[in-house]
């Protein structure tokens, strides 16, 4: 899939919410309830998106759109932090009924559980960004907590994302018996590690040229004194 094709893609799931119009006609015992079909249907949105991700087989694309991914993640994650902190809403209490709160609620709940299956499933790519990054670790950190509280992820296909990512990420102790289960061998993850360090140099001697012309266009500047004389 070409690298704009998916971006805009990625930035919808990041940002769009279900349609509780439908699942409200239904019996439920809370909001919270109602939230949790609606989470599935987003989840199985997101391992579409991961699925087309990966079978690009492409490292540098991948680079490229995990990069651009990342950042507009964290920017939505933090964002609604922000919104959720500054009206005190607790993980734990009853499912928001504003629709600010409830559309922050649910991009904090999605964002973290997706950015979980991006680290166990490209690993080398998130660590290059991540582990350089103070604040995606504070956000994450805190994405996890809330996520911990709010009963989303108890039971069900994603009651394990949340461990296996703290600790993928080195959040958490790893256990004795820690796997990744997107690990098949003892080798390193696809793509090889020869490939993978060709596509980081490459990326950076890109980004150190874009900043040299950056650099060139702005070019000397004059003071105002010596424009005087």
């Amino acid at each position: 899939m070409d690298l704009l094709l998916m971006c805009p893609f990625l930035f919808t799931l990041m940002l769009s919410k279900g349609s509780f119009a439908d699942l409200q006609k239904q019996r439920v015992d809370s909001g919270l309830e109602i939230y949790k079909k609606l989470f599935e249907v987003k989840r199985k949105d997101q391992m579409n998106a991961l699925k087309n991700l990966v079978e690009l087989n492409d490292v540098n694309q991948q680079y490229k759109i995990i990069d651009i991914m990342l950042k507009g993640l964290f920017k939505v994650l933090e964002d609604s932090r922000a919104v959720l902190i500054a009206a005190d809403v607790p993980p734990d209490g009853p499912f928001p009924q504003d629709e600010k709160l409830k559309d922050a609620y649910s991009h904090v709940v999605e964002n973290t559980a997706f950015f979980g299956d991006v680290v166990l499933r490209f690993p080398k790519i998130v660590h290059h960004y991540f582990d350089r990054n103070s604040n995606w670790n504070n956000l994450i950190r805190w994405g996890i907590g809330f996520c911990n509280l709010t009963g989303v992820f108890e039971q069900g296909p994603h009651s394990h994302v949340l461990g296996l990512m703290a600790q993928e990420l080195g959040i958490s102790e790893k256990s004795p018996d820690y796997r990744n289960p997107f690990k098949t061998d003892h080798s390193e993850f696809f793509p090889g590690a020869d490939t993978f360090q060709k596509a980081l140099r490459e990326e950076e001697k890109r980004r150190k040229k874009e900043e040299k012309r950056k650099e060139i266009r702005k070019g000397p500047r004059i003071s105002r004194s010596q424009s005087d004389l």
